[in-house]
């Protein structure tokens, strides 16, 4: 299992846009699995909505590819690098994600070509899809 600080030393991003809180299984280049705990307190929550606090979409797929991020620049030959966003698609959205929810984010890298990658992701709430979408990834 890797920790804040383990995720901190692979990919660059920083609170408050650091959205995976650890990483629970890893294939170097191929695959991880984060974790996300959803608390009420998130700065995003006081916006969206006030009344009706619900995570948007946009993060939830940030919080996937920074997953997919974690499992590419793990990887030797990317070490130092940052995993840009080439493109996203078939983004669907099944469940909203509240507070007190905990995002298990699971990034499947299918293809790699130099120094683009392309992986599956998928978000669950309590063993239910709540957001998934094909991503491609462009590391520099």
């Amino acid at each position: 299992m890797y920790d804040i600080n383990e995720i901190k030393k692979v990919i660059p991003h920083r609170e408050p846009f650091l959205l995976i809180d650890r990483v629970i299984e890893l294939e170097k280049g191929k695959r991880a699995v984060a974790i996300k705990s959803v608390s009420y307190n998130e700065y995003f929550f006081r916006g969206h909505f006030p009344d009706n606090p619900v995570m948007p979409g946009v993060l939830i797929l940030e919080a996937l590819a920074q997953t997919g991020a974690f499992a590419l620049l793990s990887e030797e030959k990317f070490k130092g690098k940052i995993a840009y966003f080439g493109g996203m698609k078939n983004v669907k959205f099944k469940k909203m994600v509240i507070p007190g929810d905990t995002l298990r984010l699971v990034t499947e890298i299918v293809k790699i070509k130099g120094s683009i990658g392309i992986g599956e992701a998928t978000a669950y709430v309590e063993g239910k899809i709540a957001a998934k979408a094909t991503m491609t990834f462009a590391i520099k």
